[in-house]
């Protein structure tokens, strides 16, 4: 007769185990996906002169990753001064339904490879948006972050003060 309270009393506590593994994962996994990406919505300022500002962290190995959206699709950006331009894994690419124009070299740390052309109606970082941005599909790239070159850096103002940088329109 004790049998099934018993029982019961020992799915609970399977249950429970169950349940702090669980939340654990998922704490862990939060805290992670903060550290490799601290901007996961970027802090941003409007000021009266019309000048916007994103205010990004660097993550704890030294990169500026940040939540953006291209075509008004979400994405995650690395930010790459040494990328010509904005360029996107084929993967995201096929998501974002971007269409592969024109092939080009291009010269990577990994030697050169053939990209495609494609032109963004639109890339944001909080409030700094850009249109008609110059991109390349990258079918070599394997990676869920777009690097955020300079067809989107050049037009922006930038200025990093220890781990801060601050992009501003």
């Amino acid at each position: 007769m004790n049998e099934p309270p018993q029982r019961i009393g020992k799915g609970m506590i399977y249950a429970a185990w169950l349940l702090v593994l669980g939340l654990l994962f998922w704490f862990f996994n939060y805290f992670l996906d903060k550290q490799h990406n601290p901007n996961q919505k970027p802090s941003t300022e409007s000021h009266q002169d019309g000048t916007r500002e994103v205010i990004l962290q660097r993550n704890r190995i030294g990169h500026y990753v940040a939540n953006g959206t291209i075509n008004g699709q979400p994405v995650v950006f690395l930010l790459d001064t040494g990328a010509t331009r904005v360029s996107i894994p084929e993967p995201i690419a096929v998501r974002l339904n971007l269409q592969r124009g024109t092939p080009m070299r291009a010269s990577t740390a990994n030697g050169t490879i053939t990209t495609y052309s494609t032109e963004l109606d639109s890339v944001a970082v909080g409030l700094v948006e850009l249109h008609g941005v110059r991109a390349s599909i990258n079918p070599h790239m394997q990676s869920d972050e777009i690097l955020l070159g300079m067809s989107f850096l050049k037009h922006l103002e930038l200025t990093q003060r220890g781990d801060i940088l601050i992009l501003r329109q």
